[in-house]
């Protein structure tokens, strides 16, 4: 499900400009609200999706990454689609559930005062199981080997791919859960009776064991790469009370504890139609599917009210500094506490950050190019619903350390708040802003994927209305937000160090931005678990497609992935070949 997160993050990182786009908005007698783009340059085709406005800022500590999981239960199938057998389907789930409450039970009470004692230092670790834990537990896991004999694995997916559906996916982000999908034109009505199915009809079928899957995702994206748990302490570090302060993958012990009640309740709450948005994009006819829309999502019964997120971030009144050593390249992240999506200062903060980036950037010319300690430097402002962050990322190179680009940060810095912005620079960047922007809304997938994530944050008009924003960003705005919001006092440092010894990374993997470099490990990382070449050559084919909408400065990440994929699939060509002689 992962595999298009980081092709998305990039795509949408910044507020789509140029031409506008002509949505045909309309909300069922249930609450849902579906968004029609008709467009026929790429015909027989249609984007299609749908929002689940819900992530893990709508969380708990005891829940935490529950909005995850429900992006890989809603592809287990419902009662019609899944199984061979739905009576005896829903008997093992019973059965199932029983015994992990027991064991649950267990663990909570008992193994929760053995560790709270220090007699064991893991109380879900089965190496710490009393002997009616370890009993519960293999009548567990004999159960869930005998449910898969009825389960029919990956058909939901399967019966998309059939009928030429292809781009099946989900992503989970800290405010929403999307599922996404490319079909033919005339397999709408398909689309809309599969995903109407799964909102209505979901059994939540593998629900215990696919925590081994998750908790596997989460060794791969976090523990298994060089800085992933240190960025997961950063990010507790900086939100201080805010829920954004939470990995979205979620805490170990919370993947473990949470129960099928707690996610039914949780799904009712969230997955209301009036809490979900549907984009169509591509070769369709409104007054067509418009009817389609209305017969299968409109009997969805409206759900409850949806809970406000009511927990603000406090204002920070000192600067924290976290240091780490990791086998990776030294670097460093400087974040400030912002503002959140569409919040007027959004708009001079992006500019600003676009001020910095690029290889006619500050950053480049003053780090890269200029005194030649860093080999990556970049900006961001994230506005995220409730809340957001600006940050500086930088890479050392050659014999500097993370404080000497620390220090070179602060002078930029200073240079912004002291002295206007030349109105010849500030208006290249608009100019920018604009063709790197126009350029993502070329794809009718990454337009619909657009659109859900601006409604979902609090309204789509925003694709249309932020491009006057940016242009009316003056050169005083830019100033007004460097003096205002990049200031010591509300800043967060993350600095990190080589462990002694460590070898250096693959030259090409470190000359990327850190934060893309990041996501590119974690991407390659799961890659290597893909074992069907074919499979792997159709992603790599894919993402290629798509790399002419990414600006240029996002390419080389991309680049690296493809290159690295091709790679992966001569080495299991090879490894067939061999098993075949």
């Amino acid at each position: 499900m992962r595999r298009m997160f980081l092709i998305v993050t990039l795509l949408v990182a910044a507020p789509a400009t140029g031409q506008q786009v002509e949505v045909d908005a309309f909300v069922l007698d249930n609450g849902m609200t579906f968004l029609l783009v008709p467009r026929t340059e790429q015909p027989n085709s249609i984007a299609v999706g749908w929002v689940a406005k819900v992530g893990s800022v709508n969380e708990r500590p005891g829940i935490t990454g529950i909005s995850h999981f429900f992006e890989h239960m809603m592809f287990k199938g419902t009662r019609t689609i899944g199984t061979r057998d739905p009576e005896q389907d829903a008997d093992f789930i019973a059965r199932q559930t029983v015994i992990k409450d027991q064991l649950n039970r267990l663990i909570l009470t008992g193994q929760y005062q053995r560790f709270r004692r220090g007699e064991i230092d893991d109380p879900w670790d089965p190496a710490n199981d009393t002997e009616a834990m370890a009993s519960l537990r293999e009548e567990l896991r004999e159960l869930t080997e005998q449910h898969r004999d009825i389960i029919v694995k990956d058909e939901y997916a399967e019966m998309y791919a059939k009928l030429g559906g292809s781009r099946i996916n989900a992503f989970t982000t800290n405010d929403q859960t999307f599922y996404i999908a490319t079909v033919p034109s005339n397999k709408f009505e398909l689309w809309a009776w599969m995903e109407s199915d799964r909102l209505g009809d979901s059994v939540f079928r593998e629900f215990y064991s696919e925590r081994d899957v998750v908790h596997e995702e989460r060794r791969l994206r976090t523990e298994s790469s060089p800085t992933g748990e240190f960025r997961e302490q950063f990010e507790a570090m900086f939100w201080q009370s805010s829920p954004y302060s939470w990995p979205v993958i979620g805490w170990p012990s919370d993947l473990n504890s949470y129960t099928l009640e707690q996610a039914r309740e949780y799904f009712q709450t969230y997955y209301g139609p009036n809490n979900l948005v549907g984009v169509v994009v591509g070769d369709f006819q409104p007054s067509e599917i418009k009817p389609v829309i209305r017969e299968y999502f409109g009997r969805l019964p409206r759900g409850g009210r949806v809970p406000a997120v009511v927990t603000l971030e406090v204002a920070q009144k000192a600067p924290m500094r976290m240091s780490a050593e990791c086998e990776c390249q030294p670097q460093v992240e400087v974040r400030y506490h912002t503002v959140p999506f569409n919040h007027r200062d959004e708009f001079a903060l992006q500019v600003l950050a676009e001020l910095l980036n690029g290889r006619t950037g500050r950053l480049y010319k003053s780090m890269v190019a200029g005194a030649e300690i860093a080999s990556s430097a970049s900006a961001d402002q994230r506005g995220l619903k409730y809340a957001g962050g600006f940050s500086f990322t930088a890479e050392v190179k050659g014999d500097a350390k993370p404080q000497d680009l620390e220090t070179v940060w602060y002078e930029q810095v200073k240079r912004l708040q002291d002295d206007p912005v030349d109105a010849h620079e500030l208006q290249k960047v608009k100019n920018r802003l604009a063709a790197n922007a126009y350029r993502r809304l070329q794809s009718n997938f990454f337009l619909m994927i657009q659109l859900g994530i601006f409604e979902s944050m609090g309204g789509w008009q925003y694709i249309n209305e932020s491009p006057a924003k940016l242009q009316a960003v003056t050169l005083q705005d830019i100033q007004r937000v460097a003096r205002t919001y990049l200031v010591a006092g509300n800043s967060s440092v993350a600095l990190y160090h080589r462990i002694a010894g460590a070898e250096p990374e693959d030259p090409e993997l470190a000359a990327l931005d850190p934060k893309a470099r990041s996501r590119v490990t974690q991407m390659l990382a799961n890659l290597r678990q893909k074992t069907d070449p074919a499979e792997l050559e159709d992603m790599a084919t894919m993402i290629e497609g798509n790399l002419f909408m990414l600006p240029e400065d996002q390419r080389p990440a991309m680049e690296y992935v493809i290159k690295k994929m091709k790679q992966r699939v001569l080495e299991l060509q090879d490894l067939q070949d061999a098993g075949d002689e």
